[in-house]
């Protein structure tokens, strides 16, 4: 399960990266994945699994409580959008493009954070004490 969320990890990071440094091609293909309801769907579901991966790597972690709360936060993410419908994705989305780069590359930084926390927590595996409580 490490090997997953290590590259759960670098596919969080390279996207927070490109919208960090790209903000315009990361908001162009933001609009490509609502262009469609199937597009958006699927997006939807990878979201759900990169969350569902990150509970299941977290019990092999340093910090799995943080891990699981984390991956609850992504499946949420994607059970939000689905719930609230493409409509109001879109719109969030246009609000968030009217606010500016600096929004944008604020989210995409703590995008990067948490990539870069994932990293850590998966390449420490639990601490002594952490495998003494967990038998």
């Amino acid at each position: 399960m490490r090997i997953a969320g290590l590259l759960l990890a670098l596919f969080i990071i390279v996207v927070s990266m490109v919208g960090i440094v790209a903000t315009d091609s990361a908001m162009t293909l933001r609009r490509l994945y609502f262009a469609t309801p199937g597009l958006f769907y699927a997006v939807v579901a990878v979201r759900s699994a990169m969350g569902l991966g990150l509970i299941l790597a977290a019990s092999s972690s340093r910090w799995p409580r943080t891990l699981r709360a984390l991956g609850a936060v992504v499946c949420l993410q994607g059970l939000s959008a689905t719930l609230l419908g493409l409509d109001h994705a879109r719109a969030i989305m246009e609000w968030e493009g009217m606010q500016g780069s600096a929004l944008l590359r604020a989210g995409a930084a703590v995008a990067l954070g948490s990539g870069g926390f994932i990293v850590f927590a998966v390449t420490q595996g639990p601490s002594e004490e952490q495998r003494k409580v967990a038998h």
